[in-house]
């Protein structure tokens, strides 16, 4: 049945933007606006540099302890290994004793030393049960009493001292993935339970669509929570991001005209969702109108976005998007492009479909420019006086790339995990925290105007909304392309590409070793995985039985799996795009197609000497660069050499490394060497 449309709804979008939007003469944005009279107050919190990423939790009211992890039982009865913490490897959702247990650990042992937390989603279990399907009322639930466990968390006895950020994922609505725009129910639902989170004279514009910001450093830094079911292409409610008819071209309006204020009052954006814009040269999680959309945007201001962190897909990775791939014709609404060129990525990732994924992702990172090469040549062409001639890199910062980070999750699909960053607060070390500016501000902004209370809620999906194509019927007209200005003439480059205030210097990954832990068993029996075509993953331990008939866990801890400071494989000196465009060089020429001599980045144990200067990136001499003195000649006759020979060794240490930490540890040097 098709949803009932109301009387304003989008028709009215272009007057509703006036109100939503933030333009100045409302004040309905209370948080990003300039000019609070309010003294800073002393407070007992400082900035600390630091913040915690945690993703996709997916409690399961239902896990039984000592239940079989085989499909469509999902660790809900019968006899298995299913553990008192969780059924690591498998494709069981967490018992609330994790979820627990981790949010325990994190106010004993991180509340205190960080700023902000950001929380990217999925806080509900999957349907993967037919004795025990999901229902709506059940999902709204679980995520009202984990926000609620959040709250408790990281408030004192006056309330939240840490600001914490969350975001819609694609299991917290029902039919998962299908999210029709609002104003609708859900949305309406997920204001009161996120009341704690969302600042008060935004949620009548999160009633509207599911964005929201939170100023988690007054005046200084800013997170946006985006919306990002609008842009994920299995979202069958929702067509794109080009009509404006649709969400998703109104929440680009919608953060277009906020990252434009910020720029004025220079603050700086961290952007975080649940779906990730995953992209390889086959596959793709985004609507392809959405992604070019987005990274636009993130061209434009990248002087003002200092990062993107997202979750969804369990593993351990990052993503570049490449500027040089926008076509502004998708964009436009009565464009002939076929949007979607790609498959989309499963829905459920497997450890087969992963690594499929990631080694398209290795294969598309082959082609990637050598930052330290493509530097020398630009060096050498300026000596020379050439002109004309196109910088691979889009100038010596890297700007012709953009950065995703993708955090692993709390559900044990592998090991629990969740992730801190450090960034620079060089100079902000007694800038006013977020705390501060909550408890003792009286000003308050003008309410938002009544039209957006009296607009209609939407009627809810019907189920058989979920198996409908997409329509692709008439639109509206679209305006002409408002494209965001780019930052000024010999503005220097943003935290995302040059070290400065605010940019991100490195994580430290923590996870939680579930076999050992649970302690039911023995660590030396344990089997590797067999990659099964199938969707459901029924983990290492299916065939094992419990060594106890009542369960003996050990007691429940997070342990450093690494940290980019001092990993001496990835040899990263901060997490600026650059820094990680010369990583995924690197593991793409481990690829067979890759175009570079194989035996480039042979890898040892020293650390890298760096230098903070990223102009001088080209005198750096790493020690895996063993060619790096060959001349043009010789490069040349090993590329023919390599040619005429059958097949040559890799060098995969760095591929592997990589692999390691995408499944989080849990797989054995030989399970990897076999995925490659």
């Amino acid at each position: 049945m098709a949803p009932k449309k109301a009387a304003c709804l989008w028709a009215v979008s272009s007057l509703l933007a006036s109100f939503v939007i933030g333009a100045p003469t409302t004040g309905s944005q209370f948080v990003l606006q300039a000019g609070r009279d309010s003294s800073p107050p002393t407070s007992q919190r400082k900035l600390h540099g630091r913040f915690l990423h945690i993703t996709d939790l997916h409690p399961d009211e239902y896990y039984k302890v000592h239940t079989s992890t085989e499909e469509n039982i999902a660790c809900h009865r019968e006899h298995g290994p299913a553990g008192t913490y969780g059924a690591e490897t498998s494709d069981c959702d967490s018992p609330l004793s994790l979820v627990n247990a981790t949010l325990d650990w994190v106010e004993a042992n991180l509340k205190d030393s960080i700023d902000f937390v950001v929380w990217t989603g999925d806080s509900a279990r999957h349907d993967s049960d037919e004795e025990l399907p999901r229902h709506n009322k059940d999902i709204l639930a679980m995520n009202r009493r984990i926000a609620d466990s959040f709250v408790n968390t990281f408030s004192d006895d006056k309330g939240l001292v840490v600001p914490v950020v969350p975001t819609f994922g694609n299991n917290d609505i029902y039919p998962h993935n299908i999210l029709m725009p609002g104003p609708n129910q859900i949305l309406k639902t997920y204001t009161d339970v996120w009341k704690s989170f969302i600042p008060e004279d935004q949620r009548h514009s999160f009633e509207y669509g599911g964005w929201f910001y939170v100023e988690v450093i007054p005046d200084q830094l800013a997170v946006f929570s985006i919306n990002t079911l609008y842009f994920f292409d299995r979202n069958a409610g929702v067509d794109d991001c080009a009509h404006p008819s649709e969400p998703g071209y109104q929440h680009f309006e919608w953060l277009r005209v906020q990252l434009h204020f910020l720029r004025q009052r220079g603050m700086k954006a961290i952007l975080m969702g649940h779906v990730p814009p995953a992209r390889t040269s086959g596959k793709q999680l985004w609507d392809e109108t959405c992604w070019q959309k987005y990274t636009l945007w993130l061209q434009q201001y990248r002087d003002v976005i200092v990062g993107a962190l997202y979750g969804h897909m369990n593993i351990d990775h990052f993503l570049l998007q490449d500027t040089k791939e926008i076509d502004l014709s998708y964009m436009e609404a009565e464009s002939n492009q076929q949007a979607n060129l790609r498959e989309a990525v499963d829905d459920e990732l497997s450890t087969a479909s992963s690594k499929d994924y990631l080694m398209e992702l290795r294969e598309d990172w082959a082609k990637l420019p050598d930052p330290v090469q493509s530097q020398d040549l630009e060096e050498s062409k300026k000596k020379k006086h050439k002109k004309g001639s196109k910088k691979k890199l889009g100038g010596p910062y890297a700007e012709r790339y953009q950065l995703s980070f993708i955090s692993p999750s709390v559900v044990p699909n592998y090991f629990p995990t969740i992730r801190v960053f450090e960034y620079n607060i060089t100079g902000l070390e007694d800038a006013p925290t977020w705390v501060d500016t909550i408890r003792t501000s009286n000003t308050k902004g003008p309410s938002t105007p009544d039209l957006i209370q009296e607009l209609e809620l939407r009627s809810d999906p019907d189920v058989e909304t979920e198996k409908k194509k997409k329509k692709k019927g008439k639109h509206g007209k679209d305006p002409k392309l408002q494209i965001p200005d780019a930052p000024t003439k010999g503005a220097l480059p943003g935290p995302a590409y040059f070290p400065q205030p605010l940019t991100l210097k490195g994580y430290i990954q923590y996870y939680a070793n579930l076999t050992v832990i649970n302690n039911d068993i023995a660590v030396d029996g344990i089997d590797g995985d067999e990659l099964s075509s199938t969707k459901w993953n029924a983990g290492k331990h299916k065939d094992k039985k419990p060594k106890h008939a009542k369960p003996q866990p050990k007691e429940f801890t997070f342990e450093v799996e690494y940290t980019t400071f001092d990993d001496k494989i990835y040899k990263l000196k901060d997490l600026t795009v650059r820094s990680l465009l010369r990583l995924a060089h690197r593991i793409g020429k481990t690829s067979a197609e890759s175009i570079e001599p194989d035996n480039d980045y042979e890898l040892d144990d020293d650390d890298e000497d760096g230098n903070d200067d990223i102009d001088n990136a080209k005198d750096e001499q790493s020690s895996e660069d063993e060619d790096e003195s060959d001349n043009g000649l010789e490069v040349e006759k090993k590329k023919k050499k390599k040619k005429g020979k059958g097949h040559k060794m890799r060098n995969t240490k760095i591929w592997l490394h990589f692999l390691k930490h995408a499944f989080v540890s849990t797989k054995s040097i030989d399970e990897l060497k076999d995925l490659d």
